[in-house]
């Protein structure tokens, strides 16, 4: 039921390939056309032993190792913990994409994640995009309810593929759960809930079926 048009939004560089990584390889595998969104490079929290923009430089590493091509990368550049501040901005931004764009399926935070930014950019997702095809991707770190309603079945050359993009962000090595050990395990606790080796799940928000 998912779409030919695919937008990711990824409210921070690195989000969208956390959530569904293994599944974006498969889409682009598949032929789709995938376009990926990020509202934030995070200068303001990079940590001091890094260029500021360097998530500016990694996300388009790790875009490319997902297959999505240079042209289909949209950048925006949001201070980090702001976006609650800033809804209405985000939100035409969000029409321009729709309107220049025009997807048929979104893939975006759980409206319940209790990050700021993550939770500002689901809501106003839902309401730029609420004739799409919506599912939320999990980031169980923040995450304190998630609707295990959708799973991808994924391959290994997928999940390596999701390691692989997620290995650019060398500024992010430090955080708990940016590691091959962390990803594989997750990929492949959900592959166990739907007896198959890995697997990403989703909340369904909406699903249009003709």
């Amino acid at each position: 039921m998912v779409g030919n048009r695919i937008l990711l939004l990824s409210p921070h560089t690195d989000d969208a390939e956390l959530g569904c990584g293994a599944t974006i390889s498969k889409l682009i595998r598949a032929g789709k056309t995938v376009y990926y969104a990020a509202f934030s490079a995070c200068e303001q929290s990079v940590l001091d032993n890094f260029p500021k923009d360097i998530l500016i430089h990694e996300v388009k590493e790790a875009t490319a190792e997902l297959g999505i091509k240079p042209d289909h990368l949209f950048l925006f550049r949001y201070e980090v913990r702001t976006f609650n501040y800033r809804r209405q901005e985000i939100l035409d931004d969000l029409i321009k994409l729709r309107e220049t764009l025009k997807p048929d399926t979104i893939y975006m935070p759980c409206l319940h994640d209790i990050h700021q930014d993550h939770k500002t950019m689901a809501e106003e997702a839902l309401r730029a995009f609420k004739f799409c095809n919506i599912f939320s991707y999990e980031l169980p770190w923040n995450n304190l309810n998630f609707n295990t309603a959708a799973f991808e079945i994924v391959s290994e050359e997928d999940a390596q593929c999701k390691v692989n993009a997620l290995s650019k962000y060398k500024s992010q090595a430090h955080r708990p759960y940016a590691n091959e050990e962390f990803l594989r395990s997750q990929l492949r606790m959900r592959g166990v809930q739907v007896s198959r080796r890995y697997a990403e799940v989703f909340e369904v928000v909406r699903l249009i079926s003709e």
